[in-house]
């Protein structure tokens, strides 16, 4: 399957976020996640908001950071 995007913008993580994230989940295994300006351009910033959004996804998704983009994977088994 292709892969999807996605932006956070300056609203960052919310509950309607993961529910998109969720609908994204549905048709995709992997989620491109590009963190706008508006949102933040500290890199401890984005490496809370990958573990919020982990956090609101459950145990089966890993996330892996490059600039301001934050990859996210599907598995079938849990991985934590």
């Amino acid at each position: 399957m292709a892969q999807s995007q996605i932006h956070l913008g300056k609203n960052r993580v919310t509950d309607k976020f993961i529910e998109t994230l969720k609908g994204h989940f549905k048709n995709h295994d992997n989620v491109k996640v590009s963190i706008l300006k508006s949102a933040t351009r500290n890199k401890a910033e984005m490496k809370k908001f990958s573990e919020d959004i982990l956090d609101g996804l459950g145990k089966n998704y890993t996330a892996k950071m490059l600039g301001f983009t934050i990859f996210l994977k599907k598995w079938r088994k849990n991985v934590r």
